[in-house]
């Protein structure tokens, strides 16, 4: 009798302490939140004097110091970014007469929007996947030595490699490091300068970037059909780009391109050049910046004419402090035909020097 009234005590106490724990709350469902958002930009106008004084005020052949003997702006721009983890975007919004270059290419019935979008994508970065990036939208080419923006780049005006090359492509594209010292991509894109499409094929694109402590080789190769209304003849572009970093102060590079667009039924169209640039910072704050270069618009597919063309620019830059820099740049092109406005005469003249002031004055998140 003892032991039974024992364990039906223990029975009782037992039931009560379980009676009076309350069950554990559902886990709650998992939420995702993209996270903070970081903001940059900048503004960026200058002052251009054209020795040839044309009446049709425009630097030939210039990106993007295109207007000559009066103030302009060149870009204001707005950045918003949030780096994939493992979802991100990037959204940039763009004003100024440099976006109307950048997006001359389009085709008319393309949305008026895009001209103030320079770049606008999704980022993914899916885990366990040794680094592979995927950015899916519009974003800038991968090709070129010189980047869009003043403040990241070593002259004010751009070499001819650069103003006639792609600037921007919309499709995907893949990065992910193959080593660590080489990261090799690929892209799926439109083509050439459009976010709409001007035909039903696609052009493809092939990366790789290799890094050392002094030195980085990147090579790009783009293909597909650029025709309007037709896949027949494609374009092939190889932009290649030797970077050196001596020291701290000193900075140079090479840049060459080769391209062809291939017509059908006849010959190619061929274009190539090759640019050489060096930057050295005299002190802190100054620094002076060289540049030649050499193009060769073969049968005129690119400039409108065929033709040599060769220029040299000297820039001098101060930069007062983190968030703002000017520059003061002589440049002075030449070719082997009359191609330069010089006064009311359109294309008259073999060679043109400008002399521009610019200022920019940018802000970007402290690291």
């Amino acid at each position: 009798m003892l032991i039974t009234k024992i364990l039906k005590s223990v029975a009782l106490g037992t039931c009560l302490a379980f009676a009076q724990t309350p069950a554990p709350d559902p886990k709650p469902a998992p939420q995702y939140a993209l996270g903070p958002v970081e903001f940059s930009g900048l503004v960026d106008v200058y002052y251009s004097l054209a020795f040839n004084h044309p009446a049709s005020r425009v630097n030939n052949l210039r990106n993007f110091d295109a207007r000559a003997n009066m103030f302009s702006l060149n870009m204001a721009k707005l950045e918003m970014q949030h780096a994939a983890d493992p979802i991100g975007f990037r959204l940039d919004l763009g004003f100024g007469r440099a976006w109307d270059i950048f997006h001359v290419s389009e085709p008319k019935d393309a949305p008026a929007i895009m001209r103030n979008i320079p770049q606008a994508y999704i980022s993914l970065a899916p885990p366990n996947t040794g680094g592979l990036t995927v950015d899916i939208g519009k974003f800038y080419t991968s090709a070129g030595a010189e980047l869009t923006e003043n403040n990241l780049t070593w002259s004010y005006s751009r070499a001819f490699l650069y103003a006639n090359g792609p600037y921007y492509h919309f499709g995907i594209r893949t990065a992910k490091p193959i080593t660590k010292w080489w990261t090799g991509g690929f892209q799926v894109i439109n083509g050439w300068n459009n976010v709409e499409d001007n035909n039903s094929g696609k052009t493809f694109g092939l990366t790789s970037v290799m890094t050392g402590k002094k030195v980085a080789w990147s090579n790009t190769y783009y293909v597909g059909p650029e025709k309007t209304g037709t896949n027949k003849g494609y374009r092939h572009f190889w932009d290649t780009v030797l970077n050196l970093n001596p020291s701290e102060r000193a900075n140079m590079y090479l840049n060459f391109d080769y391209g062809v667009d291939k017509v059908p039924g006849g010959s190619g169209n061929s274009f190539w050049g090759v640019s050489f640039a060096q930057r050295y910072w005299l002190s802190k704050k100054v620094a002076f910046s060289p540049r030649v270069e050499y193009y060769k618009d073969n049968k005129g597919f690119i400039t409108g004419t065929a033709q040599a063309l060769k220029e040299v620019t000297m820039t001098f830059e101060y930069k007062f402090n983190d968030n703002f820099l000017s520059r003061l740049e002589y440049r002075r092109d030449w070719s082997d035909r009359a191609f330069f406005d010089r006064g009311n005469e359109l294309a008259n003249a073999k060679a043109m020097s400008t002399v521009t002031l610019g200022f920019v004055a940018y802000f970007a998140p402290k690291k």
